[in-house]
């Protein structure tokens, strides 16, 4: 029986790149600060190779975020990957991204997530609408 891809892999393994891309960290810089191969880390963004527990709080250290990053709300695995990839790869969301990570107000964080979750949700509501003549 050849070895498969696990979808919480795949799922830790976006999550890491997100948060790389988001540092505008390389993939040979956190090669590098792991003391691995860029390939390795490939292999792990990709989810091809696990990453064990122990280099997993490793790169949360490195990332600066909390091990759980790398977990929360992955119970819906059919969407929220894709979401990861084209969040990653869209430079205005990334730009996006960066300025709102830098803003040192929690609450002027939150108006902002707020503001933007309502923008998103009324233009898909009204997207929608069917207007007939």
């Amino acid at each position: 029986m050849g070895k498969r891809t696990d979808p919480y892999d795949v799922e830790v393994g976006r999550r890491i790149r997100a948060r790389r891309v988001a540092k505008q960290m390389s993939q040979m810089d956190l090669a590098g600060r792991l003391g691995l191969t860029f390939q390795q880390v490939q292999k792990y963004e990709k989810g091809t190779n696990r990453v064990a527990a122990g280099r997993l709080k490793r790169i949360a250290r490195i990332l600066d975020v909390p091990i759980l990053y790398f977990f929360d709300d992955t119970e819906d695995l059919g969407t929220e990957p894709a979401a990861i990839d084209e969040l990653a790869d869209n430079s205005r969301a990334l730009r996006l991204m960066r300025a709102y990570s830098r803003i040192d107000n929690s609450s002027l964080q939150q108006s902002i997530l707020d503001l933007t979750e309502k923008i998103a949700t009324e233009r898909r509501a009204s997207s929608n609408l069917k207007i007939t003549p």
